[in-house]
Parts: structure tokens; C-alpha cells; sequence
């Protein structure tokens, strides 16, 4: 996929992170893409709230985890002397909040992390906020997947893209 082509498309990037170990990904591959056009990068978390606690209740500020999720990722693009903003927002649904609160923000392109999880049975499981942001982005959105732990496939150190709003794709 040439990297040019993806980051010439965007000015503004949300990257949607979840403390996981796609996140260090993520917020490599949005600075590679986003220096070379001084991208203004936006790394987002969001605490979930389930539908048991009120959503005024302030939650995700005293959320070390959640602190720390944005702090790592602040640390990784300062070593790579790339501006990085970062908010945490509380929201019933993950995938709802990241959309509406990139397209608030004005952002073109979102970066979100994909962790390689299967089910019981073997199957490669790719949850639910990944296919929202997929199907309800208005801007492009890349996701990043972890690759396989057992180093089969394509390789233990590879990250997967798949750019949605993109013409070229790697394909394999």
C-alpha cells in the first residue's frame, strides 16, 4: 500500500486506542503517516460506561488505566518529536463515540487498532467497534492488526493495514 498515497489524504487524524497491544501501532504509524504533512494527531480513549451507571457520572477522569493508556501513547509519539493531543471521553458504545467525537474534531482519517483474538472454536474473532467505525466513518479509516503471536502467516513483527476509503490495499 503506498504510504504517500494515505498520507497525503489526511490533515486531522483521530487514532482510536484501547490499551491494548495494538495501541503502540497505531500511534507508530499515524506519526510516520502524519509527519511528513505536520498532521494534526488526536489519540483518543474511551471508558465505556454500561447502561447500570448514570453517563453524567464522571468516571474515566480518576481512571488511572485510562490515564496511562493516553500517557504511553503521548510518550511514543514525543520520542518521535510528533505533536500528539489526547482526550478521554465516557461513552455507552465505542465505536458510536469514536465516530461522532472524530467527525466533531474535523478529522479526515482515523487510525484504529485491531488485536488478532480468536474464539472459541478458532475462528478469528473482530468484535463489534472495529466493523461500526468501518461502516459509519465519513472519512478514511486504517486499521492496524496485531500480528500472530505464533509467527505464523505473515510474520510475527507485521502489522496488517486495511485502508477503508482507499483505493490501493495490500493484498497477500
Amino acid at each position: 500500500m503506498p504510504e504517500r498515497a494515505i498520507a497525503q489524504a489526511f490533515r486531522r487524524a483521530v487514532l482510536g486506542l484501547n490499551g491494548g497491544p495494538t495501541d503502540a501501532l497505531v500511534v507508530d504509524l499515524a506519526c510516520a503517516l502524519g509527519r511528513p504533512h505536520k498532521a494534526e494527531l488526536i489519540a483518543l480513549h474511551i471508558v465505556e460506561v454500561d447502561w447500570t451507571r448514570d453517563l453524567a457520572d464522571d468516571i474515566a477522569s480518576g481512571n488511572e488505566t485510562a490515564s496511562a493508556i493516553l500517557d504511553h501513547a503521548e510518550g511514543i509519539a514525543e520520542r518521535q518529536n510528533v505533536p500528539l493531543r489526547t482526550e478521554l471521553i465516557q461513552a455507552r458504545d465505542v465505536g458510536a463515540a469514536l465516530v461522532d467525537e472524530a467527525t466533531e474534531l474535523g478529522a479526515d482519517m482515523m487510525l484504529v487498532g485491531l488485536p488478532y483474538r480468536k474464539k472459541f472454536g478458532g475462528d478469528f474473532m473482530i468484535g463489534k467497534t472495529v466493523p461500526y467505525v468501518l461502516q459509519n466513518a465519513p472519512f478514511g479509516v486504517i486499521v492496524v492488526r496485531e500480528p500472530i503471536a505464533t509467527g505464523e502467516g505473515r510474520g510475527a513483527n507485521t502489522p496488517i493495514l486495511t485502508a477503508a476509503g482507499t483505493r490501493d490495499r495490500q493484498r497477500r
